[in-house]
């Protein structure tokens, strides 16, 4: 039997959910700028919080982190290593995507929030997994991350639904509690295994009120 929510609205995270972790693309980065990854990934996560929320184009992005780890790069370097980074975050885990396609054919409702930049927004609702989602909320283009409130209030507004009819699923577990704090359910994601138990124990509970169209 096909897995399905009725009354629920299952939101999926994109990176490292849906999403595999970059290893190759990584493992590139370190050997086109020249850094080590220990050089390289700190600055790199911690400037990404401005490049998701808005503040940074991709090329001032590139540019500080060359900044804070003395290098320069010109546009056709910076095009380089975004290219590098950026598609190495499109290798789905098929594991996931087979289960929201799933949900998606038996009928289950499915939106995508996900921390990212400008440049994400585009393919993730133009892409083949894209036709999958009624709704894609990018987190440069509402100019606030998880796991503040008002993004799993924006998510829920687009869906027309309330915090208590959203599922959400996010690798990071205090992503997952910030869906919580809202009322929504928050489910940690570490492997597809635990996510379809997961789902499976939501579906098999009392039936919920029905998520307004």
């Amino acid at each position: 039997m096909s897995l399905s929510l009725p009354g629920r609205v299952v939101v999926f995270d994109y990176g490292e959910v849906i999403s595999r972790t970059p290893v190759a693309a990584r493992e590139a980065l370190v050997r086109a700028t020249g850094l080590s990854a220990d050089e390289l990934f700190p600055v790199y996560q911690e400037l990404r919080h401005d490049l998701d929320r808005g503040d940074l184009s991709v090329l001032e992005y590139w540019r500080a982190i060359g900044a804070r780890t003395g290098r320069s790069w010109s546009v056709s370097e910076v095009h380089r290593l975004w290219a590098l980074d950026y598609t190495g975050w499109f290798e789905v885990d098929p594991d996931v995507l087979d289960l929201v396609e799933e949900l998606h054919d038996a009928g289950t409702r499915l939106a995508l929030l996900s921390n990212a930049g400008f440049d994400f927004g585009d393919p993730y609702r133009r892409s083949p997994m894209g036709s999958l989602f009624e709704t894609v909320v990018v987190s440069a283009e509402e100019h606030v991350l998880k796991p503040d409130p008002s993004i799993y209030r924006v998510t829920c507004d687009r869906l027309g639904i309330t915090p208590s009819q959203m599922v959400f699923v996010d690798n990071r577990a205090e992503n997952a509690a910030g869906a919580e704090a809202i009322g929504a359910v928050g489910l940690h994601h570490t492997s597809p295994d635990l996510l379809r138990t997961a789902l499976e124990e939501l579906a098999a509970a009392a039936p919920h009120e029905g998520a307004t169209a």
